[in-house]
């Protein structure tokens, strides 16, 4: 028998789905000449009071005008076509999307790869991140309300929560509207989202169980939490994804919100710097050997360097004072203060000055424009004068970024790259700067750092400081 007309335009084809707040056709608009597939939602509101009815209808008419603008905007978020209301219930019409859930690719291909699952965090987190920033939580995302297009292989998110939501409005007893229901999936919704608190990081943590699903087979129900954490249990039935990997997932199903990642941004970002790096800098080389020195001897020194003076300590020093400029030459002068018991004395003028200096054993290696400091003392520049370079991370670094910066600045300017991802340095210099720096936390040592983390921007960056200071002789600590 066919079914009447819905709204006198669409013509139900067959029955997608039905539930406690609707049925869900598959349907043609017979108004459009290709007779175009579209899916019509009907929704039942939870309560049949005339009292509430015209609340019930206004929420849904918000609701609905959201989903205009999310479809509109994103084509990984149904069109919303049309809206209307006929005998008490409540109709939305929207994009026929035609593919596989996720459900149903893990039943007809078997369990994901750990790239399909990097694939579908990388093409979903940007739809999230925009469904966030118009102050919307999804709530309801699971493997059956994610469906993988079979036009472009892409992922649509369907089936926002808040339209159902607004099917269950009531009064409360001050009289103002409520929702009698809580919108979500066991098992695919954490616990502040099950009190009736969703948060951003509530679709984080459902997306993340998504993930386990496709990467295990075990629905979220079938897995433990641990007694003491509360935290999910689903490791051991994944041992074909990398550690890096699974700590990203586990960061986005964690307990707590304060735990997981705090925003969909945070978490692409993470997952697009999984990729290969260009190595940071390496320890210092052995530093030349100050060894006993005879009767110290008085030579004079002038700010600017004199191509025929004998004492090449004299040249080396003075070659330090213009590469680092008088900041540099007082932190120089100190460090030999440290090294040595014999009296310094330089003045801050043209005129010559009386400096006492020890023997020093020639360098075994060719000095560049700044000769390197003793990995154990103290760090050249002040950790907090120095600017942070976390822009690094987010647009390419130009030649007029580099210019005037002398070798220090440039080595610690790369090495912030890494030192954002939590990074230590074998640099006892280095890592006395970095962890003077309030935004700094360790975590990786030298040898156990994941070189992926790196985004592909910020590898370009570090390969691009790298060169300049090649081109320009700039380096302070060994390549």
């Amino acid at each position: 028998m066919t079914i009447q007309l819905l709204n006198d335009r669409y013509q139900v084809i067959r029955t997608l789905g039905a539930g406690g707040f609707g049925e869900t056709y598959l349907a043609e608009d017979t108004y459009m000449p290709s007779k175009r597939p579209c899916v019509v939602k009907q929704l039942r509101p939870i309560h049949n009071n005339p009292q509430i009815y015209q609340l019930v209808q206004e929420r849904f008419q918000r609701e609905a005008a959201i989903l205009e603008e999310l479809g509109g905007a994103n084509d990984q978020i149904p069109a919303l076509y049309a809206y209307f209301s006929s005998g008490g219930q409540f109709y939305l019409v929207q994009e026929w999307v035609e593919g596989d859930t996720l459900t149903g690719k893990v039943q007809k291909q078997g369990l994901f790869s750990e790239g399909a699952v990097q694939e579908l965090f990388m093409n979903l987190l940007p739809v999230l991140d925009y469904v966030h920033s118009k102050h919307i939580v999804h709530r309801d995302i699971k493997p059956d309300n994610i469906i993988v297009r079979h036009r472009d292989g892409k992922p649509v998110l369907i089936d926002f929560g808040a339209v159902r939501e607004s099917m269950g409005t009531v009064v409360n007893s001050q009289g103002n509207p409520t929702s009698s229901i809580v919108i979500g999936t066991p098992g695919y919704m954490p616990s502040e989202q099950a009190a009736g608190r969703p948060v951003f990081s509530s679709d984080l943590y459902s997306l993340g169980m998504t993930v386990i699903y496709l990467l295990t087979g075990k629905q979220a129900q079938q897995l433990e939490t641990d007694s003491q954490t509360g935290e999910i249990v689903w490791r051991q039935y994944a041992s074909h994804i990398s550690p890096i990997m699974a700590r990203v997932i586990d960061q986005a199903i964690a307990y707590h919100p304060r735990d997981r990642y705090p925003t969909a941004r945070a978490m692409l970002d993470t997952l697009q710097s999984i990729a290969n790096p260009i190595p940071p800098t390496q320890p210092l080389l052995t530093q030349p050997t100050i060894v006993s020195a005879p009767p110290p001897q008085t030579v004079p020194v002038k700010l600017q360097p004199s191509p025929q003076s004998s004492n090449s300590q004299n040249n080396i020093l003075i070659g330090s004072l213009i590469a680092g400029g008088l900041i540099g030459a007082s932190v120089i002068i100190s460090q030999l203060l440290t090294k040595s018991s014999q009296p310094i004395t330089v003045l801050a003028s043209e005129t010559p000055s009386t400096v006492t200096s020890p023997v020093i054993e020639s360098p075994k290696f060719t000095p560049t424009t700044q000769s390197a400091p003793s990995s154990t003392s103290v760090p050249p520049v002040d950790p907090t004068a120095v600017n942070n370079y976390f822009w690094l991370s987010q647009r390419l670094v130009t030649d007029a970024d580099l210019d005037g910066k002398n070798g220090l600045e440039l080595d610690i300017m790369r090495n912030s790259i890494f030192a954002v991802h939590g990074r230590r340095f074998d640099t006892a210099e280095l890592q006395n700067y970095f962890n003077n720096q309030s935004w700094y936390s360790s975590i990786y040592s030298p040898d156990t750092f994941p070189p992926k983390l790196l985004s592909k921007l910020e590898q370009q960056n570090v390969e691009y400081i790298n060169k300049y200071q090649d081109r320009n002789g700039l380096r302070y600590f060994k390549k």
